[in-house]
This record gives C-alpha cells, structure tokens and sequence, in this order.
C-alpha cells in the first residue's frame, strides 16, 4: 500500500487507478461519521423488541438492576464467581442516573439500555470505518461501512446489551490502534499500541474469551515489531496489571470477597466445559451454519474481498477465532460477533473493487442507451445485499420471539398502576426479562435450571411433565396473582389453572417457527 507523507492512503494495489482517487482523502469527518451511524443505531435500538439470549437481560440489566436498586436476581454464575461486575456496573450507574432525574418509569426503563448501547455501537461503527480507512483508504471504508449497517445480525444483535456487543466494539477500537494490525507503510501514530493494549486489556476484563483474538494479535505483533523486550515488560505487563487490578478491586467490592473472575471463567468454560451443560453443537457448526448465517448474503463478497486483498493479518483472525471457539461444544452466535465487521471490511472491499471493469476500457464503444438501461454490478450487488438483509433485519428484531418482551413490558405498565400483586412464570427458565424490565419489588418466583450434577431442573421437570409438576409446585406456593406461561403448556394446563380460578387476560404473539423446542407461539398472562 503506497501512502502520502502526511499518512493518508492513496491506493491499495489491488484497486483500480479509478478507485484510488476516491480514496486519498475521506470526504467525512469523524465527527460527521459518528453522528450518522448514532442516529442510526438509535432508531435501530427503538426497533428491537425481540427477545434473543437470556444474558441481555439476565447477565447484565438483572445485575445492574440489583446494583442500582437493591433488588434484582442473581443467577448462579454470580454465586461461583465466573462473571465481573464491570459491565453491569455501566448500566447500574445509567439506572442510577435515570432515577436521580427521575425518569425510572416502566417505557424509560425498557428502551434506554439499548439506547445507551447504541452510543458504544455508533463508536463500533466509526472504528470499524477509521480501521477500514487506515487499511484500504476512502473507498473501501465507506462500503465497510455500509456492509456493517446493512448486514442483518448487526443490525439484530449489535445494540443488545449483550457484553459480546461491547468487546465487539472494544475490539474494533482496539484493531485500530495496534501497530501489528496495520501495513508496514501505514504505520499507526507513536504510542498507539498502549491505547490497543489497554483496549484489549479491557475486553478481556469485560469477557475473559476476548482472550481468543488479543493472543492472536499480541503474537503478531510479538513476531513483527524489532522492540519485544519493551513491548512485553514496560507495555504488555504494567498495563495488563493495571486493568486486572481494578478489575479485581471491583469484584472484591462487590463480591464481598477476593475472586479472580478470569480464573473462575477459565475452570467452568475450559477445564471443566462447563458450557456444555447449555447445549452442544458439532465442531464445524460455526463454519457450516453460525457464523455463515451471520455474514448471510454478505458471505460471497466477504470471501471475494479476502481473495482480492490478500490481507492475511485480518483474514488470519477470523480463521483463527473460528478455529479456536469450533473446539469447544457450547456454542452461540453471539460467541464470534467481534470477528463478524472484520469479515464485513472485506465484503466492503469486494464492492469497492466491484465496478464494470469493461466500463474502464471499452464503454465508450458502448452506445449511451446501453449503459443507462442496464444497472452496473455494483447496483445490482447493493440491490441484492438490501433486498436479502433487511426483511430479515427487520422480521428479526420486530417480529420473532417478541411475546415474552410484550408480556414483561405489559406486566410492567400493569405493576405501576398497582394491579400485579406477585408473578408466577411456568414456562423454561430465563425465557423473559425480569425484575429489570418489572421494576417492581413484587414477588416472583420462575423455574430454576442451575447445575444440578446431573439431576434435572425444574424447569427440566415442568418441560417433561407440567401438569404434575404445577401440580405438586402449586402445594407450597403463596397464591400468585399472576401467572406467564407458553401456550404450548398451556394446553395442558387448562384444567389446573381453571381449579385455581385463573382467567386469561392478555395474549401475546411469540414466533412463527420453533427455534429449540416445540413451538411456542404466544404468551398468555394469566390472572386470578
């Protein structure tokens, strides 16, 4: 890659001369970049009504929700010491906010998470579209950027308060800054790789298994630059410490107790595959089915800009995390979101080279009413790609599992007129928010599934027998005023909650098709 000396790129060698002048300079600030994708991610956060993964809510609002106002479930990984308080605490201090302006109330409470995670999001982007800039100049960043807002699981999972969302966009800040990453006549700024370390460190403390692409990065980078001595004992090593330490400072606050999260984290997941217990998937699954339903229609663009580069550094880290995260059994989308905009630089690369070659020498040959008659194979690529990815977009995050969101935020806005007096949920557990969506001190009281050493749940024992279970569960209940359940159970309960002089109020659509058990295809809140 030739640069100028003031550091921006003119060409990569693999674009055309035509491409090239396009990208000596960005025409967009960063400033201008940042507030188009924030406005976007804020629209696409009001958009999300769909629920996803349990960790959304249970992992990170359920925590925050407890931090912030002293009431809040704690799932069993809280109790083995397997998950930081650092991501939680950033919403806690958000609600913490919220209630000293005294915004708390049930329709604040439900959207503003994601709203705050369409900020990190919007940062995302940026980063995704400076590292672009960086690599492969104007002309490509602004069709990486366009990939990343396009593709339909960013546009469904990104502003999720998952804290896969936020290593996602801390990777992304953090590739930009390391030197390693960059081309060797693209050189990053002095001092850059202390941001990079620090960013890594960071992500790692958030999410121990960001570990999987700082390792690779930090031995690139290890083999590349002529200073490893400093890089490894004035860099590596004080800045790590310094992120462990806080880290650890804030646990033992929270915990009461000294705990070494990552350690705990390594044991369950790793040594112990622990994980498994969630579900197991075959060890080409990510190749084969999870990460390829990601990228989707931007699959044969992404492998085509990965060909045309030829810029291994990046190409090898998606390999790489793939790799690394197939060996274990557990497996989710959400686990590879950090590698997905990296695969979608090289869709952006794809469209940036994709011009009508023949337009270049023989198109004034061509007569006039040709070329306006026919659109260019980049249009027809936008076309498609759009065409492909936003009915799924927009299906997903508006439509799919959405009924035990409605059910929560209904329960919400019924709790705050006071009439929800307690919540019984007989369905599998964590398949609802809770009191972070409630915010209610009410009682209620859903089927645990923590590990039990093999022995079923209640939520295993509701699923293989629900009748007999509400049975025996209703002997030793406090008689609830509510009760949330599937309506795949509740054609077997009918006859138990008629006994218990319950009457359908409310039912909300869920899904279309079943996703890991049978069909459940609404919510249905019952009352007494």
């Amino acid at each position: 890659m030739r640069q100028r000396k003031n550091g921006s790129s003119i060409k990569h060698p693999n674009l055309s001369d035509a491409e090239a002048k396009s990208q000596k300079k960005s025409p967009y600030s960063s400033k201008d970049v940042f507030l188009t994708c924030l406005g976007f991610r804020m629209l696409n956060a009001l958009l999300i009504q769909t629920y996803f993964n349990p960790d959304e809510h249970w992992q990170a609002l359920e925590v925050a929700h407890r931090i912030a106002f002293g009431y809040g479930h704690l799932t069993w990984e809280w109790e083995e010491g397997i998950r930081s308080y650092l991501h939680p605490m950033m919403f806690a201090l958000f609600y913490k906010l919220l209630a000293l302006l005294r915004l708390d109330i049930p329709c604040v409470m439900i959207k503003a998470p994601r709203l705050l995670q369409s900020i990190f999001s919007a940062v995302g982007d940026l980063y995704l579209y400076k590292l672009s800039f960086v690599l492969f100049g104007d002309g490509v960043a602004k069709w990486a950027l366009f990939s990343q807002l396009a593709n339909w699981f960013m546009f469904f999972c990104f502003n999720r308060t998952f804290s896969n969302s936020l290593e996602t966009t801390l990777t992304l800040v953090g590739l930009y800054y390391w030197p390693s990453v960059r081309s060797s006549l693209n050189k990053a700024p002095s001092g850059s790789r202390k941001w990079g370390l620090a960013l890594a460190a960071l992500a790692c403390a958030i999410r121990p298994t960001s570990a999987v692409t700082w390792v690779y990065v930090g031995l690139l980078e290890l083999y590349l630059t002529h200073d490893r001595l400093r890089f490894i004992f004035v860099e590596l090593i004080p800045i790590g410490s310094v992120v462990l330490g806080i880290t650890c400072l804030l646990d033992r606050l929270m915990y009461d107790s000294w705990v070494l999260v990552p350690l705990n984290f390594l044991k369950f997941n790793f040594l112990s595959s622990g994980g498994d217990y969630y579900g197991t998937h075959k060890w080409h699954w990510y190749f084969t089915q999870g990460f390829t339903v990601m990228v989707f229609s931007f699959l044969p663009f992404c492998v085509a800009g990965i060909i045309k580069s030829k810029y291994w550094k990046l190409s090898g880290l998606i390999l790489w995390v793939l790799g690394l995260y197939s060996i274990l059994g557990h497996k989710e989308f959400r686990f590879v979101l950090p590698v997905l905009p990296i695969s979608l630089i090289f869709g952006g690369y794809s469209l940036a080279a994709l011009d009508e070659r023949g337009s270049r020498n023989g198109a004034k040959k061509r007569s006039s009413c040709i070329c306006n008659k026919w659109p260019s194979r980049k249009q027809l690529a936008i076309f498609f790609l759009l065409a492909s990815n936003i009915p799924m977009a927009l299906y997903m995050s508006l439509i799919h599992q959405r009924g035990t969101e409605d059910a929560m935020n209904y329960l919400s806005k019924e709790a705050a007129k006071g009439k929800v007096k307690s919540i019984v949920f007989l369905m599998p557990c964590h398949a609802t928010p809770y009191y972070s969506t409630l915010h209610n001190n009410l009682p209620m009281r859903f089927l645990d599934c923590a590990p039990n050493k093999g022995m079923p749940t209640e939520s295993d024992r509701f699923m293989m027998d629900p009748v007999s279970f509400a049975v025996d569960f209703a002997k030793n209940w406090s008689h609830p005023s509510h009760i949330v359940l599937f309506d795949s159970e509740e054609r077997h309960l009918k006859d138990f909650l008629v006994s218990h002089s319950f009457r359908e109020v409310r039912r909300f659509f869920h899904a279309h098709f079943k996703v890991d058990r049978d069909l459940q295809a609404s919510v249905v809140v019952y009352a007494d």
